[in-house]
């Protein structure tokens, strides 16, 4: 049977919850290494990954899922690209961890200063966490300041000071931040709404010049895929020139995935520093940090900020991650560009055709699911949406082959190996798993 001639009814993806599960909830917290796999915010148990091919994964009881998770975005090309696969085994067969730098590292480094323009130093890091971190800590040191400006719903990793109205799983878990994040480590992190122009203004207008920088995602796509309005990003932007404030876009999810400069490349926005995951990785653990050489030279051994990392610039990652970015051309982006519109025109239709109300944003190669009448523009109204339609839209689609994210707070990532029998059955399954939900309501 041809992949994409895999059967679409629910009865074909049943899949039995076997003692895997109890003895990952035995050892591991919840059963899982991250908190939205738990499948919480949808119900039901989570199934466990086989293996990855392409579009598809197949979880341990041999079903086979059009996946729209892509690991968050990670893996663009598809699961097992054979560039991906080839390049890691021949850096393994030399070694997996050195503890010492490698040429692979500079040329990394060299590809993403070539594709950023805003982007003249690069410090490799293992994690999107790890980078924010770092960014946090060198804008604090270049200034000399020490609050740090952020948006409701943006999500910049795990770390105490950033983890204050996070999206992505804090949104997911219903937590305002984390039991463990101290008073005093949040004491200098300032929250204002997202797309808030006023809000900004009176932000600066009151602590302008104690502010070390602003963090933001260009493409928010951690309460869902809200887009930013131009004029919030040039506000921003303006204000952090006139206050000597450093802005720091977040392009862990975006960067090399909407376009080869990311989302500062389309926008045309030039930020002082930027951190990168995910895709800049190939699928490995790998991420980094950004910007010019003034200020980047402030980190160690250069300058008086320290980071460091073990695993940093590993040889596995920074193979994956040149063999990928490689692979990445205009004509790719254009690609992936075509398939997140038909998949998003076509969601908007069959959705809207069985009568849910249902918005569908896309920003280039990034779509989004939201159970509302109105547009989302912020994380207040993301939290508004009808997130139990959305569990339910989840589970439909799950039982009928399709796994969509396990959260209304997340966003879908089609992958270059997303082809037409894919969004088809993709679309088909959303129509039944649509007029399914509207049949109960009714």
């Amino acid at each position: 049977m041809n992949e994409a001639e895999s059967p679409n009814s629910p009865e074909s993806h049943q899949y039995e919850v076997t003692d895997l599960l109890a003895r990952a909830r035995a050892r591991i917290p919840g059963g899982v290494n991250s908190p939205v796999r738990s499948f919480n915010a949808v119900g039901g148990d989570p199934f466990f990954v086989a293996r990855g091919e392409g579009a598809y994964l197949i979880d341990t009881n041999g079903n086979r899922y059009i996946d729209y998770v892509q690991s968050w975005g990670a893996s663009i090309l598809g699961h097992a690209h054979p560039a991906i696969v080839e390049a890691v085994q021949r850096a393994a067969a030399d070694g997996t961890s050195f503890g010492a730098s490698t040429e692979r590292e500079v040329l990394l480094a060299e590809a993403i200063c070539a594709c950023v323009p805003s982007v003249e130093m690069v410090r490799l890091v293992s994690s999107g966490t790890e980078a924010a971190m770092t960014a946090v800590r060198l804008a604090r040191g270049a200034t000399g300041r020490e609050k740090i400006v952020k948006f409701s719903g943006c999500y910049h990793g795990h770390l105490d000071a950033l983890l204050v109205a996070a999206g992505s799983g804090v949104a997911t878990l219903g937590l305002p931040g984390s039991l463990g994040v101290t008073a005093g480590a949040v004491a200098d992190t300032i929250v204002t709404p997202y797309n808030d122009i006023e809000e900004l203004g009176m932000v600066f207008d009151q602590y302008g010049d104690s502010i070390a920088a602003v963090l933001v995602e260009p493409i928010a796509a951690n309460m869902g895929l809200v887009p930013a309005d131009p004029a919030f990003l040039e506000s921003i932007r303006k204000r952090c020139d006139a206050h000597g404030s450093l802005l720091v876009l977040d392009e862990v999810i975006t960067g090399f995935r909407v376009g080869p400069a990311g989302a500062q490349g389309i926008l045309g926005l030039r930020p002082d520093l930027s951190i990168f995951g995910k895709v800049v990785g190939g699928g490995l653990p790998l991420a980094a940090i950004g910007g010019s050489q003034a200020i980047m030279d402030q980190l160690a051994p250069n300058g008086g900020v320290y980071q460091a990392g073990t695993l940093s610039g590993n040889p596995l990652a920074t193979a994956a991650g040149l063999a990928a970015l490689d692979l990445l051309g205009e004509s790719a982006y254009a690609a992936l560009t075509d398939t997140a519109t038909v998949l998003v025109e076509g969601l908007r239709t069959v959705i809207g055709d069985a009568g849910l109300s249902v918005q569908v944003p896309r920003v280039q190669t990034l779509a989004g699911l939201f159970f509302s009448a109105d547009p989302v523009t912020d994380y207040e109204a993301a939290q508004a949406v009808d997130h139990e339609r959305y569990a339910a839209f989840f589970r439909g689609m799950l039982r009928r082959g399709v796994y969509i994210a396990p959260s209304g707070y997340e966003t879908l990532f089609p992958s270059l190996m997303h082809g037409g029998n894919e969004i088809e059955a993709t679309l088909a399954a959303a129509g039944e798993t649509a007029r399914e939900i509207a049949d109960e309501i009714s």
